[in-house]
């Protein structure tokens, strides 16, 4: 399969209106599952549909492979029908009169593939997606799960170099969304098609990609692994917007007060060299209570706090604290044994600190303070 690359990409509609996409660098490798990530109007969709060639580039060019199928400079557009690629819609885009046999085998039918090839492959792809039984039903008659899996054969009975699927599990409650989820990720594994995935649920691209690509207001934040956008975010918009519950944020500075301001010394006294440091943030799962301030680790962040609530989830507890008159949420997969109106101390190891200059972006010296390499 082909690497994709999109070299100083932008998409702007004019008005006056801020560019869709703008400078955006992204390269998609052989074989990847890249999920562009953001919420909505941040760009990701118009950037698979500038990949499938449903929108012409304002500036840039994309290459796939050895081949341009978009320059503005060099004059170049390759149309949508020539680009080997596979486009699986929000609406599953079924067509209602024919059997699902025939809404798997169209794509093949229109590029006048044998017939035997044709119904090797049919037959194959629809007993990997589990439709092999419905072949003879109509869309009508199908489930909005079974429905998606047609939609899917549909584009994989054909072939494509590359698979691009814009929200496609969006409509499904949440038990299919799961089961979809699952399905795709083995469908990677199996055929091995360079795939790209829109979604603005944070969950379903770290479950399913093997990277990741943040988007905001048309910009390109972050590209790397699922632990990379979670454990090492680039910015503050990555934090924030990846994580839930949502990462925990204090602001810094001199007007500091409260919760905020026991950081700022916590900071000048142990790191005194983060100067430029203008927010810190940790997310819940690294928030640690006790009600026996000896078992706070050596060098944490440790401040005492007041219970405000326990809320269970399944499976896991959300604890609400009050610190300082500052908010802050922990997370647990243990029942925690506290309750409300109960005295704790909270704490967090250096290594679980996110340090954030003004700009919002990740500082690289308070991580290498936070996180010294081992010495051997």
């Amino acid at each position: 399969m082909p690497t994709i690359n999109l070299r100083n990409v932008e998409k702007s509609y004019g008005g006056g209106a801020a560019n869709a996409v703008s400078d955006l660098d992204l390269e998609i490798g052989d074989g990847e599952f890249m999920c562009l990530l953001g919420p909505s109007g941040c760009g990701k969709t118009t950037t698979l549909r500038m990949i499938a060639g449903l929108e012409h580039l304002s500036d840039g060019e994309i290459q796939v492979g050895e081949r341009k199928v978009d320059s503005v400079n060099a004059g170049i557009f390759v149309p949508p029908e020539k680009r080997e690629m596979g486009l699986v819609f929000q609406s599953y885009a079924l067509w209602p009169h024919l059997t699902i046999e025939r809404n798997t085998d169209f794509g093949l039918r229109l590029r006048k593939v044998p017939k035997a090839e044709r119904e090797e492959r049919v037959e194959k792809v629809m007993r990997t997606l589990g439709i092999e039984q419905y072949r003879d039903r109509y869309p009508s008659q199908l489930s909005g799960g079974q429905q998606q899996r047609v939609a899917l054969a549909r584009m994989l009975a054909v072939n494509p170099e590359v698979l691009l699927l814009d929200e496609p599990l969006s409509n499904l409650d949440a038990r299919l969304r799961l089961e979809m989820r699952a399905e795709l990720k083995r469908l990677h594994n199996e055929f091995k098609t360079t795939i790209v995935f829109v979604t603005h649920d944070q969950w379903e691209a770290m479950t399913l990609a093997t990277t990741i690509a943040v988007m905001s207001e048309g910009r390109l934040q972050q590209v790397g692994s699922p632990n990379d956008i979670y454990d090492r975010p680039a910015n503050r918009f990555v934090a924030e917007f990846v994580g839930s519950p949502p990462i925990n944020i204090l602001e810094l500075g001199d007007q500091a007060d409260g919760l905020a301001a026991a950081a700022s010394r916590y900071l000048s006294e142990r790191y005194p060299s983060l100067s430029q440091v203008s927010s810190l943030g940790v997310r819940p799962e690294a928030v640690r209570f006790t009600s026996d301030a000896s078992e706070v680790k050596e060098g944490s962040f440790a401040v005492p706090a007041e219970v405000a609530g326990v809320l269970p989830t399944g499976g896991s507890w959300i604890i609400e604290l009050v610190a300082h008159g500052h908010k802050l949420f922990a997370v647990s997969h243990e029942l925690p044994e506290v309750e409300a109106g109960q005295s704790v101390t909270v704490w967090a190891k250096p290594k679980a600190l996110h340090a954030f200059d003004a700009s919002g972006r990740r500082s690289q010296a308070a991580d290498a303070l936070f996180c010294p390499p081992k010495v051997q």
